[in-house]
């Protein structure tokens, strides 16, 4: 008996009188309509019994065997959240370490110290991975495998068997394992179709150490930046993803791979029923790269870029935002050597249109090195084609820091204070030392220290070059000036509108 089953009965015979006389009012078409009701109802009953609702099980049991368990055993180190969760809170934050404390039974589990003898323990930790091919090929994420120094491998029927580790890439949080068995792999193939927002889904995995776990959702979104990388490309699926689904398979329908998990939305660390997995176009030729040689080999340009804003597309006189502006070839880069210069909007690479600075990114990571590609730019009011052989992208990349001081010669109209860029010990540019709070300038981020290297393209070293470049600018009927800027976190470009100017 329901909580509200009494207030109902009681409501029933007190007002039955009521009910009654309202019956008896409706006369032959209250009861033909009562007949009519009362002879549906079996009929209803019987439908719903011959009618049968779509299921996941024939998905399920093709695909099953093929997902297996990752179980890593590693030297307890310093203990760092490993789940590509979403919290949102910056590392040290009271909450972030308070919803840290619950993670350390999946994905990663937390190791220990013994506090007598300072020694270090074990962490032993879960995820999910599948098997690619019949020789024992499985595909995880790298963060469920990173600093492993033993991985094991759990089957659906519960076997387990040692494996090693052919190659990770953490640019996109993908691993490749191997189990060597004498015996043939049930496998999993890659979808070579796309998916589209609210296609089924279905994810096998292993969250919480509970192995062979399914859940069901739809595709919500596609190419959702999480801000995991530079690569950022994710399905969004809406399905209850949790911690240890790391590293499984999202299928279709017909029992295909369409992406990797990789990540939860987690405001507090469980899931929401918001994932994201890798496409399969990407983690099939992150994989082949891996299967080759151990590492994953990317083009590289060699430049520093930023999107384009509705005012940086006005100072360059282009009609779209697409694209992305080079802020600063790198020194010795393929850029450079090519003749990339700062200030070129970078609109297409081999005819395929760039879409933002996360595109280009992309598509030059997409070619192999020694490729030679057409860039195409947008410079002095024209498209231009250049050809760049791209070379190998580099592990790391140096950035420019400035101190801060203060200066002289307010430029009332721009909203800043112009000195030599020697006093804060660069010898090429304008220095800012001082930005009015209230003008435009303050409100795009330049700050005293800020270096100015440029202005509509053309190099200052003297605040009069800016004033020059300034009424140029207006001359040639631009509504913004563009301003190359070397700050703290490296150069950028910056639009500021003529009318304040």
């Amino acid at each position: 008996m329901t909580p509200s089953t009494p207030s109902r009965t009681s409501f029933l015979k007190k007002h039955r009188a009521v009910l009654l006389m309202s019956a008896l009012a409706l006369g032959v078409t209250g009861y033909a309509g009562q007949a009519a009701f009362l002879s549906a109802t079996p009929a209803i009953a019987q439908s719903s019994e011959q009618t049968s609702f779509p299921s996941f099980r024939p998905v399920v049991e093709k695909v099953r065997p093929a997902v297996v368990s990752i179980q890593v055993k590693s030297r307890a180190g310093p203990r760092t959240s490993s789940f590509r969760g979403m919290e949102g809170f910056p590392e040290g934050h009271p909450l972030e370490k308070f919803f840290r404390r619950f993670e350390d039974r999946s994905d990663r589990g937390e190791g220990r110290r013994d506090r007598r003898h300072g020694r270090k323990h074990f962490s032993r930790g879960q995820g999910s991975g599948f098997f690619i091919s019949e020789d024992g090929y499985v595909v995880t994420n790298n963060h469920v495998i990173n600093d492993a120094e033993s991985v094991k491998v759990v089957l659906d029927d519960g076997k387990s068997y040692d494996a090693e580790i052919i190659g990770s890439d953490d640019k996109t949080d993908l691993a490749l394992l191997k189990v060597n068995a004498d015996r043939k792999f049930d496998h999993v193939r890659w979808s070579k179709n796309d998916v589209y927002v609210g296609d089924w889904v279905v994810a096998v995995g292993n969250p919480f150490g509970l192995g062979g776990t399914v859940t069901a959702g739809i595709v919500s979104a596609r190419g959702r930046e999480i801000g995991s990388g530079p690569y950022d490309d994710y399905i969004q699926i809406d399905a209850p993803i949790n911690k240890g689904n790391s590293g499984g398979p999202t299928f279709d329908l017909n029992g295909n791979v369409v992406g990797v998990n990789t990540a939860i939305f987690s405001p507090s660390g469980g899931s929401v029923g918001i994932g994201f997995a890798i496409p399969a176009a990407t983690a099939r030729d992150i994989v082949e790269d891996l299967k080759d040689d151990g590492s994953v080999v990317r083009g590289w340009l060699g430049v520093q870029i930023q999107g384009i804003s509705a005012d940086i597309a006005d100072s360059l006189g282009i009609s779209s935002k697409k694209g992305a502006l080079v802020t600063e070839p790198q020194v010795g880069s393929p850029a450079e050597r090519a003749g990339l210069k700062a200030g070129d909007a970078i609109l297409a690479v081999d005819g395929k249109d760039i879409e933002s600075p996360r595109d280009l990114a992309r598509v030059i990571a997409g070619y192999s090195p020694r490729t030679e590609v057409k860039v195409t730019v947008w410079r002095d009011g024209r498209e231009t084609d250049i050809d760049v052989t791209l070379g190998r992208l580099p592990g790391s990349r140096q950035q420019a820091s400035l101190n801060v001081d203060r200066g002289e010669d307010l430029d009332r109209k721009l909203g800043l204070a112009l000195t030599s860029a020697d006093r804060y010990g660069s010898d090429t540019g304008v220095a800012i030392a001082e930005v009015d709070p209230e003008s435009a300038a303050a409100e795009k981020g330049l700050r005293s220290g800020d270096i100015i290297l440029s202005i509509g393209g053309e190099r200052v070293s003297d605040p009069r070059d800016v004033q020059k470049g300034v009424k140029k600018a207006r001359s040639d009927g631009r509504k913004a000036i563009l301003f190359q800027v070397q700050t703290r976190n490296g150069v950028r470009f910056v639009a500021l509108p003529l009318e304040s100017a």
